[in-house]
């Protein structure tokens, strides 16, 4: 028998996450719940889930600095997390779609819309981790890029700048190794959707222009004076052809 997926709710008020507890376990999930964060990491060390629920307003610390901190754990970076909370301003929205989250939802919202999302994010994730698995190009370096610029290592989710490595989310790597298989290739908005998100992250229209944002800024803090994504206003993004062969 398959094992259910296991999801881990973290939300400090017990009403909304016994809801989301029944709504999980009866579609077919294996449920937890943490209403500190304290709770949460030490729960998600003894076992990643499958996916996180995260709620931004927990009495002890911060929901974004909370998902931060995931991230940063064994295997964090490749799991899912979707942001829940009572506030929907956009500059919320922007910042967990920088941060990294997969999806974002604002209270008062539907249970069964919460476990809608909960399967489609479950679903990208495995189109993903497959490309990954099955794609042909061998780890370190590419063939279709400078060796000395960038090496992609696809066993290990990991990308290295000028022989630095990327700290990288998962859609940020997958961004990004598509670039750096095809230097020069323009991928549409479109496009990367498509090949990164599954085609069907329909909850921000901004989450192509914002993973390319956090992309720019990490590649930034090793080549401060290069530009190595370029933007075709109106179409896209592709990968410089042009950079140097050292960062100097």
């Amino acid at each position: 028998m398959t094992a259910k997926p296991r999801i881990l709710i973290v939300e400090d008020e017990s009403g909304i996450a016994d809801t989301l507890q029944y709504v999980l376990s009866t579609d077919g999930f294996s449920p937890v719940w943490a209403s500190t964060a304290h709770d949460t990491i030490a729960q998600f060390s003894a076992e990643p889930p499958a996916l996180v629920v995260l709620d931004v307003g927990l009495p002890d610390l911060n929901g974004f600095e909370l998902f931060r901190r995931l991230q940063g754990l064994p295997g964090g970076s490749h799991v899912p997390m979707l942001f829940l909370t009572a506030r929907s301003d956009e500059i919320d929205r922007v910042v967990g779609l920088e941060l990294g989250a997969d999806d974002y939802i604002a209270k008062p919202f539907s249970p069964r819309e919460l476990v809608a999302r909960v399967r489609t994010i479950l679903r990208r994730s495995a189109r993903l981790a497959a490309s990954s698995a099955t794609a042909t190009v061998p780890a370190v370096p590419t063939p279709a890029s400078n060796p000395a610029i960038w090496a992609l290592d696809e066993e290990r989710y990991q990308i290295r700048f000028y022989g630095k490595l990327l700290e990288l989310s998962r859609y940020e790597y997958g961004v990004l190794r598509l670039l750096v298989q095809k230097p020069g290739r323009v991928y549409t908005r479109d496009e990367l959707l498509l090949q990164v998100w599954g085609g069907d992250n329909d909850s921000f229209d901004r989450t192509v222009d914002a993973h390319i944002k956090t992309l720019r800024a990490k590649l930034k803090a090793v080549a401060p004076t290069l530009e190595p994504i370029r933007t075709l206003r109106g179409t896209g993004y592709a990968l410089n052809e042009e950079l140097p062969a050292t960062a100097a």
